[in-house]
């Protein structure tokens, strides 16, 4: 029997997680409801958070990476993230698995695991 490849794998490994969240985080960035998580944030911090989303995503699909960040009811805490920043996300989310053209089923699946984090994320 063969094994079955990790979800990362699947993905396209560092590299094809890496083009996903470089995709998305302008996207949500330039949107006029998400933006206002970003704002006033210097660059190092937003580039901290950015591989902490890659770190993130490849260690629970399976990679070799270790994440070393907050929880993520932690790190969302006092945010008010409500249900329609989570819909805008989702949005942004799929269009940059679209843009990337990520094939299916591994695209289903993160999007299952993305979508598994929204209690832990959405307040308000």
């Amino acid at each position: 029997m063969i094994p079955q490849q990790s979800l990362y794998g699947r993905l396209g490994g560092y590299d094809a997680i890496a083009a996903v969240v470089n995709d998305l985080l302008p996207r949500l960035r330039a949107d006029p409801l998400l933006g206002r998580f970003w704002q006033h944030r210097p660059e190092d911090s937003l580039k901290r958070s950015k591989q902490l989303l890659i770190d993130f995503l490849c260690s629970s699909a399976g990679g070799p990476l270790y994440y070393t960040g907050r929880d993520m009811k932690s790190s969302h805490k006092g945010m008010s993230i409500s249900e329609s920043d989570w819909s805008a996300f989702l949005g942004h989310f799929h269009a940059a698995l679209d843009a990337l053209r990520v094939p299916q089923p591994g695209r289903e699946e993160l999007v299952a695991f993305v979508q598994s984090t929204k209690t832990d994320m959405v307040e308000a």
